[in-house]
């Protein structure tokens, strides 16, 4: 692994974490799959003990872009996506992750973490796969199902449009070569 050994620190200043949405629906056209940074979040990759630990503030989630929709996202379309996260979806509760295992893959090189993710008031197993590139660059895509944690997918214009169950998360990080 070209990652150096030891604690690193990571959050929005060195590295990107993202959530991505997609829509469905028989309204699905007037919608956007929505890509949103998340903007306040730290997280610990301590690689002498192999854990890993995050934390996230889910009021922080801010629209990047929305995608595939049939007129561009106003400012007003941001406000209420927010205010719906956070009021109907998330109710900002924190969002936690705390490994129980990391380890390098002996097949691919790639770093894997089995943890505890907790969201919207509910833990529960995840297991993660992250690339690992020589240039010490750390990122995958983690793909979830929110009714997993007891959230119930949004919904709109009267059930017609709506975000589909499944959605990713996005991590890109930068570790110090070792």
């Amino acid at each position: 692994m070209a990652v150096a050994s030891g604690t690193h620190r990571l959050g929005p200043d060195n590295a990107s974490l993202q959530v991505k949405t997609y829509r469905e629906g028989m309204a699905a056209k007037v919608g956007h799959d929505l890509v949103m940074d998340v903007t306040r979040w730290d997280a610990t990759v301590d690689l002498t003990a192999w854990t890993v630990e995050l934390n996230a503030d889910p009021r922080s989630l801010e629209v990047r872009e929305g995608v595939r929709g049939l007129k561009p996202l106003t400012d007003k379309d941001r406000g209420e996506i927010h205010r719906n996260i956070d009021d109907k979806v998330l109710h900002g509760l924190p969002i936690a992750f705390r490994s129980t295992a990391v380890r390098l893959s002996e097949a691919d090189g790639r770093l894997v973490v089995d943890g505890q993710l907790t969201m919207a008031g509910t833990t529960r197993p995840v297991a993660l796969q992250l690339d690992v590139g020589a240039d010490g660059r750390v990122g995958g895509t983690i793909p979830l199902t929110q009714s997993d944690w007891g959230i119930k997918p949004y919904r709109g214009l009267m059930g017609a449009l709506k975000v589909r169950d499944s959605l990713e998360i996005v991590l890109d990080a930068h570790l110090p070569a070792g």
